[in-house]
């Protein structure tokens, strides 16, 4: 069975639901799945392209299920908004990053932000092994940018 004792968990993220939506064997196991997590008092949060009433779901309950609860329209971060998730992340992992520098990586590095952290692990591990500090230099030798 699809997503079977799925309730013993907490917490369910679920995300790109749109991939399984229109599969008639997913959509039964989520609209189950829904059930046994809400019965427990568990949590459940749903990514998807869009909010419920513009997904594509052919089983009228789960279209039902997906509509409970608050829905939120995320959008994605502008340059300066990145520049600041960038900067933040930087200065949990204690590594200082001069906006000149997140700009060079910004324009320089993946668009994505999920890889834009990974270059910032990677430049994290170099900085502490080369005892450098964060500068446009150092980011193109050590990602060879």
């Amino acid at each position: 069975m699809i997503l079977e004792d799925i309730e013993c968990l907490d917490l369910v993220a679920l995300d790109d639901l749109e991939c399984v939506l229109g599969r008639k064997r997913w959509e039964e196991g989520l609209f189950h799945a829904f059930n046994r997590l809400r019965d427990g008092g568990k949590r459940i949060v749903i990514a998807a392209k869009g909010a419920p009433r513009q997904l594509d779901v052919g089983l009228a309950d789960l279209a039902s299920r997906l509509s409970w609860g608050m829905t939120f329209h995320l959008q994605p971060l502008d340059d300066e908004e990145r520049l600041a998730a960038l900067k933040l992340r930087a200065k949990v992992r204690g590594m200082q990053l001069p906006d000149d520098v997140g700009r060079y990586i910004l324009h320089r590095g993946p668009r994505e932000l999920g890889a834009l952290c990974e270059s910032l692990e990677q430049l994290d591990k170099a900085s502490l092994s080369a005892q450098r500090r964060l500068t446009i230099p150092f980011i193109k030798q050590a990602l060879g940018w």
